[in-house]
């Protein structure tokens, strides 16, 4: 089932060399999947972010499909099976001037057991006569073939149309109705987020093992937290970087990645117990990148002693000094203390997310900032801000218009008395420049 606000997945499958990459670049509009008239040039699972008719998803390119595939082509072969496990739609692309062949029966019959949502493209038909020579394609039983013609556009939009016509529901990312915030539950493997969900949910709504990364696909809960529903989304541990993940693994860190764009909110969930790692870095840095709202919990204080609780502090000054604008809070999952400190941290998070500082407050509070520390000389001559605006919120983002490009130093200043000013507890903030160009007159 599609997790609330998660972007569906769509999965390009067939036999090698039937113009899938080719038919990934039509549905992205640009030419983003390596294409050559050989079989194999597209060995591992590649994701693109697409969208059709209004609908947003994950596009998966898949190296070709071959029955009964060894060595090379078994592992290319593997990571298409993967990727129909994973996916909430199957593309499956044929092509349709060669006929059916034993592979495509192949994977007719796997697709078949799969159960998903599919969608069957006769590729290659670039007139009248090839439509007709589509209806042999009935015969694998997975519905109505769909004439298409990849490499020139024709009947494209015809496929994206039934694709977008099966893809599971999804919510937008931020609600305007009303609804549960939406919170994002990350972290490392095994640090305890599906212990917590079940704390707050008051039962075993997600599995619990000690074994890391039982937690595959997102799990949301509605939980009540200070008298309020919450929608909470329990995410697979972040282990590396989606590009570096493999399997399985690479579709959970993907679903994460797009549970994290979904949310509102995220909670990054630490072990306290053990030291601050570059998986937790990682993690953290995903939430900052997606601009989403932050709360650090660390988990497992009741496992902790004075010379722990000593040596964290200096880590948590070291490790996460980019991010001292986020709210911490110390829980147990396994015991539930201090586990109710989260709604208020979750409300200033959201409050600093969705802050707006009006343009005459704005550019008052950056005229007495500059008078009282200018820029920094940048090539001979010094800058100057002429005007500042915040183009929008969630997170807060920050246009400065000036006479010439700032140093990144200098914006960081600019941030953290920002910060100092206006509170933005919890949230990233985005400052641009736009310096003015110097040819016009």
């Amino acid at each position: 089932m599609q997790p609330d606000g998660a972007l569906p997945v769509v999965a390009v499958v067939g036999r090698p060399n039937v113009g899938k990459s080719t038919m990934v670049n039509r549905i992205l509009g640009r030419r983003e999947a390596v294409v050559e008239d050989v079989p194999g040039v597209t060995r591992d699972r590649v994701a693109y972010d697409a969208s059709w008719a209004g609908r947003a998803f994950t596009l998966i390119d898949t190296g070709g499909w071959q029955r009964d595939a060894r060595g090379m082509a078994g592992r290319i072969a593997e990571q298409a099976e993967i990727a129909v496990a994973a996916a909430d739609v199957v593309l499956l692309v044929v092509d349709s001037t060669v006929g059916i062949t034993e592979e495509d029966e192949a994977v007719a019959r796997v697709l078949q057991r799969a159960g998903k949502p599919l969608v069957l493209a006769a590729n290659k038909v670039d007139n009248m006569k090839g439509e007709a020579d589509t209806a042999e394609l009935w015969s694998l039983g997975l519905g109505e073939p769909m004439p298409v013609s990849a490499l020139h556009g024709r009947g494209s939009g015809d496929v994206l149309d039934a694709v977008v016509r099966v893809l599971p529901d999804t919510a937008a990312a931020v609600p305007d109705d009303g609804g549960p915030r939406r919170v994002a539950l990350v972290g490392r493997p095994n640090v305890g987020k599906s212990s917590l969900l079940n704390q707050l949910s008051g039962h075993e709504r997600a599995m619990v093992d000690p074994e890391a990364g039982t937690t595959r696909d997102p799990v949301d809960s509605i939980v009540e937290l200070d008298d309020r529903e919450w929608r909470f989304v329990d995410t697979a541990g972040l282990r590396r970087k989606v590009r570096e993940a493999k399997g399985a693994e690479y579709y959970s860190s993907l679903r994460t990645a797009s549970a994290i764009e979904a949310a509102e909110v995220a909670i990054v969930l630490l072990d306290a117990s053990e030291p601050i790692s570059e998986q937790d870095q990682r993690v953290i840095s995903t939430v900052v990148e997606a601009g989403r709202a932050l709360v650090l919990a660390f988990n497992k204080w009741d496992l902790m002693d004075d010379d722990r609780r000593e040596s964290l502090e200096k880590e948590m000054d070291r490790e996460l000094r980019r991010v001292t604008w986020a709210a911490r809070v110390n829980i147990s999952a396994k015991t539930g203390r201090s586990v109710q400190r989260l709604a208020p941290a979750l409300d200033e998070a959201l409050a600093g997310w969705e802050t707006r500082v009006p343009t005459a407050e704005l550019n008052a509070f950056l005229g007495d900032l500059v008078a009282a520390t200018p820029p920094p000389v940048r090539g001979g001559k010094q800058p100057r801000i002429m005007f500042a605006t915040q183009p929008g919120v969630a997170p807060p983002r920050f246009v400065l218009f000036t006479t010439g490009p700032l140093e990144a130093s200098y914006r960081r200043f600019i941030e953290r008395r920002l910060r100092e000013q206006f509170g933005f507890r919890g949230t990233p903030i985005d400052i641009s420049v736009k310096a003015r160009d110097r040819r016009r007159k």
